[in-house]
């Protein structure tokens, strides 16, 4: 396999100036950046990551830190993960997933043994045990949710309140006096996790507004509970029923229940979902939408970390950026009155 000393020889430069465009430890000349990239490219050379981490003092690798709880919709956490990944490629970084086995002190773990250079920190409780730890770590972290007390913190997420906003204010330009909000399972309500409560809160807010009625109903990890819900939600309703379902979890679950009770979409009632586009529109009714986004909060936060990363000087104290939804039309919500 070529070596250091290969590209060095191609490029007519020093072994140590090839080390230097690898670290990023010395300025070097675009020009003969250039030179050593051309040769590496040509010699198909791969930099061993063992030396260049001795060599850098740096793993080129971000831990992803995701606790891994009962009725987790993974489905919607592959859709980060995926993204998180091959975004830190195209900035010469690997991920290095962190389960909740050991808690907090796994995350002082891989900062301590030097096998991480930044963390991105997922599913972020209100009140999160792991936030009081990064505080004091010696490496960046990027959080992709809102814990209650965030003063020093970078985090990102998408705009949980909006959407709750945005399905609100859709269903009452319907002409829907009243909105069943089928919410998140219960394992993910009791862990405080601050996309749920900011999600209500738009939805409350929106409501009040509105002067709309919001009748909620858990969300149930089986057909038959789901059916028994919904029957239950549907007797404190007036008028034509609309659900709104903020957790993929729950979405296949409850079209299959309303179908089961005898209910059309777009017809007998109106239904928004929180799901990708593709997903929606392959349904035998194509499902309207709210999208939070979440290839675009995966590739934001992956950014942030490594700016963090690469111009320290540049990091903020604390950061809060929020990425506006997305609501798409199609056939699960009935018409307005206007074009009846």
């Amino acid at each position: 396999m070529p070596t250091s000393k290969d590209v060095a020889r191609l490029a007519g430069v020093s072994q140590s100036t090839v080390s230097y465009v690898m670290s990023g430890r010395r300025p070097i000349s675009e020009e003969t950046r250039k030179r050593v990239e051309d040769a590496m490219a040509q010699l198909a050379f791969q930099p061993n990551a063992g030396a260049r981490a001795l060599a850098s003092r740096r793993s080129q690798v971000i831990g992803l830190a995701i606790p891994f709880v009962p009725d987790l919709h993974m489905g919607s956490i592959m859709e980060f993960i995926s993204v998180i990944a091959a975004t830190a490629r195209q900035s010469d970084y690997d991920i290095l997933l962190i389960t909740d086995d050991e808690g907090p002190e796994g995350l002082e773990r891989v900062v301590g043994q030097q096998l991480v250079d930044g963390l991105i920190i997922m599913q972020v409780a209100g009140d999160d045990a792991r936030v009081p730890v990064i505080r004091k770590l010696p490496v960046p972290s990027v959080l992709i949710g809102v814990p209650e007390h965030r003063s020093g913190l970078e985090c990102i997420d998408a705009d949980f309140e909006l959407a709750g906003t945005m399905c609100v204010e859709e269903l009452a330009r319907l002409g829907h006096e009243n909105v069943i909000l089928v919410d998140w399972q219960d394992t993910v309500v009791t862990r405080h996790v601050n996309y749920v409560k900011r999600f209500h809160r738009g939805v409350d807010k929106a409501a009040a507004a509105a002067g709309t009625k919001v009748i909620r109903t858990p969300g149930r990890v089986t057909i038959a509970g789901m059916e028994k819900a919904i029957t239950k939600a549907l007797k404190e309703n007036t008028g034509i029923p609309a659900f709104i379902a903020p957790e993929g979890a729950n979405q296949d679950l409850l079209v299959e229940a309303l179908t089961n009770l005898g209910l059309v979409l777009g017809k007998d009632v109106s239904v928004v979902v929180n799901c990708p586009d593709r997903l929606a529109e392959r349904q035998r009714i194509p499902l309207t939408t709210i999208w939070m986004e979440p290839d675009e909060v995966s590739r934001r936060a992956v950014r942030m970390i490594v700016r963090d990363l690469t111009d320290p000087q540049s990091r903020p104290h604390e950061d809060l950026e929020l990425i506006k939804p997305v609501l798409k039309r199609r056939k699960s919500t009935i018409r307005p009155r206007a074009q009846r």
